[in-house]
């Protein structure tokens, strides 16, 4: 029986489950047999959707990273403030973050998993959000630098990236203002 809401799509279901599937026993350690039994269908029914396990993979860690790129710049062109930004950021990410700890989980693990072209791409797009932190820590004078800025992103991401292990039996309510709070304090306490 499926374990995600029915209101979704089944390509929505097979990617819910898949990365949660992955997140528990790695991207060689799931069968399409296995990924096909947690949504209630047969494991070649999901050829349907995906053309192997490593374009389900793929659309999987690009859609994660197409939907960040997007939320950057969306909150990049609502807030010219760029202290306003970071915390738009900061609340955009984390609540990414708390809500599909499984996608970070298998980004850290299984993107090496993916084919060359996919890899490419989500770093790609990996890339260019990051340039959006950048951008606002450089603005708001939280960083003495392009790399130190860098840095510091990287470092807030680590903060925020760390509910598979951190939050992962918290409360969103309780943890979201914790990882928000600590988050914004770390990005204003960077040396400048």
């Amino acid at each position: 029986m499926p374990r995600v809401p029915v209101t979704t799509s089944r390509r929505e279901q097979i990617l819910t489950e898949a990365a949660r599937l992955f997140a528990r026993h790695g991207f060689h350690g799931v069968s399409i047999d296995g990924i096909g039994a947690a949504v209630g269908v047969s494991g070649p029914a999901l050829y349907r959707h995906f053309p192997s396990k490593e374009g389900l993979l793929a659309e999987m860690l690009v859609g994660i990273s197409e939907h960040l790129l997007a939320g950057g710049q969306e909150r990049a062109a609502e807030h010219a403030d760029p202290v306003a930004l970071l915390d738009a950021l900061v609340a955009f990410h984390t609540d990414f973050a708390l809500r599909q700890p499984e996608l970070i989980t298998v980004q850290d693990r299984d993107l090496a998993n993916l084919p060359d072209p996919s890899r490419r791409r989500v770093r790609g797009l990996q890339r260019a959000y990051v340039e959006i932190w950048v951008d606002a820590l450089q603005r708001a004078g939280l960083a003495a630098g392009e790399e130190a800025a860098r840095v510091a992103a990287h470092a807030a991401f680590g903060l925020m990236n760390s509910t598979p292990r951190s939050a992962g039996h918290t409360r969103a309510e309780v943890a979201a203002p914790v990882l928000v709070a600590m988050t914004r304090a770390a990005l204003r306490a960077s040396p400048v």
